[in-house]
């Protein structure tokens, strides 16, 4: 049974502080909420680097090589019709339709991979959300959560949140 301590700070450099003093302490399955994007979060998180580039480019070239292999397929293989006695197949003519398939290979693989790969979505319900003092991490509120599953782990865990200076700490379990 997976349990979330979870702690509320009110100033942003306070829970940024405290998230980054938790992960040195060893404590693991950190996760912080807020109203807005928090300056220096993700190194005190330890976040890794975005994968999202690596997805975008790698769109990209697929959407690209596919579009060009495509106007050449049709234009001089399968299709080849002598206009004017030009050359069935031109680098230059085929760059417009090429660029437009890499820029839409790119966005939906952005897109399909950031739901499906990065977030695991279609994910209706996360534990936290049964706290009714969280819904204060969308308007003033910043929050940090630790995961769980000890049960002796949770009052320890709770006392370093009070003394990294969460105003409101407790705990949820996750009902199954």
């Amino acid at each position: 049974m997976r349990r979330f301590v979870l702690g509320e700070f009110s100033k942003p450099d306070a829970c940024v502080e405290a998230a980054r003093k938790l992960r040195e302490g060893g404590v693991t399955g950190l996760d912080a909420y807020s109203p807005y994007p928090l300056h220096g979060i993700d190194e005190a998180l330890a976040l890794p680097r975005s994968k999202v580039p690596l997805v975008a480019l790698t769109g990209g070239v697929l959407g690209a090589l596919g579009g060009y292999v495509m106007q050449w397929w049709m234009n001089s293989v399968n299709y080849d019709i002598n206009v004017g006695n030009r050359p069935s197949h031109g680098f230059w003519t085929n760059i417009p339709i090429t660029f437009e398939c890499g820029v839409l290979l790119a966005v939906l693989s952005i897109f399909f991979g950031s739901i499906f790969g990065f977030f695991g979505l279609p994910r209706t319900y996360h534990p936290v959300f049964e706290s009714e003092r969280f819904r204060t991490a969308s308007l003033d509120a910043f929050w940090i959560s630790a995961e769980t599953e000890d049960e002796q782990a949770v009052g320890d865990l709770e006392g370093k949140f009070k003394a990294l200076g969460a105003h409101k700490v407790h705990t949820v379990t996750e009902s199954v």
